[in-house]
């Protein structure tokens, strides 16, 4: 039984959160005036003020503009590259915690060898040797991404077979696929949706990360990485252009923190007597 969502009042602050940093995303063309890429020499540096409300950079572009388009990089990123790790994740967990024996044993291990790694500098090598852009970034992380999932799914897939629900389908005839994917699947959904929700988190700081390595979102496309980027060398003058987009990525990351660990707290009542 799900805890009543009124006591969560960190669920409501991450929604809230995470469907203000959609909205602005949405409707970045509709939200100002100025474009995100094209430079105003006469503009550079300008502080906050009334016709640019967080400042300008370095080449006079709007800095409220650009973190409105960066949030679309982020969030985009952010979906599909937990989609594509989802995807993995749960196909590989239910497949081993199913058929468990060899195929349980080749991926579990497969599973330890991806562990072995560090997941950032995983990514970081791989990045290094493709062309740095968006496509390439979200790709990668989903696909060094789906670890966790797939032993959650495997451990929720294990206790599940051996559920009178699943015995009884069995001796329906159902076949192997449909006893995976319409009676043990959605039972390992509400764990999924709680790591997905965390690991959208994630992905928004490796993108950032990377961006501001120089192998993400490339100039002059604003993602908050490369705009922490271009603050750096202009901090003690200009320190807007580092705050700004510093703060877009803590609160939409702490936005999704805090809706996924609700959530985690609402499906499992349990927690909340710890």
């Amino acid at each position: 039984m799900l805890v009543p969502i009124k006591k969560h009042f960190l669920f409501f602050l991450g929604t809230g959160i995470v469907l203000c940093m959609a909205f602005f995303a949405v409707f970045a063309p509709y939200l100002t005036p100025y474009s995100p890429t094209e430079p105003n020499v006469d503009m550079m540096l300008l502080p906050p003020s009334s016709s640019h409300v967080l400042g300008t950079d370095a080449v006079g572009r709007d800095i409220f503009t650009r973190l409105l388009y960066g949030a679309r990089v982020s969030l985009w990123v952010g979906f599909i590259a937990v989609g594509i790790s989802s995807a993995i994740g749960i196909a590989l967990g239910l497949i081993s915690g199913y058929f468990g024996g060899i195929i349980d044993e080749i991926i579990m291990r497969l599973v330890d060898i991806m562990l072995c790694f560090p997941s950032f500098f995983l990514i970081l090598a791989v990045i290094a040797f493709l062309e740095p852009s968006v496509t390439n970034i979200m790709v990668v992380i989903g696909l060094t991404s789906w670890t966790g999932l797939t032993r959650l799914v495997r451990a929720e897939t294990l206790s599940l077979r051996e559920r009178d629900f699943v015995l009884a389908a069995k001796l329906s005839g159902a076949s192997k696929f449909r006893i995976l994917f319409v009676h043990i699947l959605p039972n390992t959904l509400a764990p999924v949706f709680v790591s997905a929700t965390l690991g959208i988190a994630g992905a928004i700081l490796v993108e950032s990360s990377l961006s501001f390595l120089g192998l993400g979102v490339q100039p002059p496309y604003p993602s908050w990485g490369n705009m922490l980027l271009d603050g750096k060398d202009v901090l003690s003058n200009a320190p807007w252009l580092s705050l700004f987009s510093g703060l877009a990525i803590f609160i939409t990351v702490l936005g999704y923190n805090l809706l996924g660990e609700s959530l985690r707290d609402m499906l499992d009542p349990r927690l909340k007597q710890r």
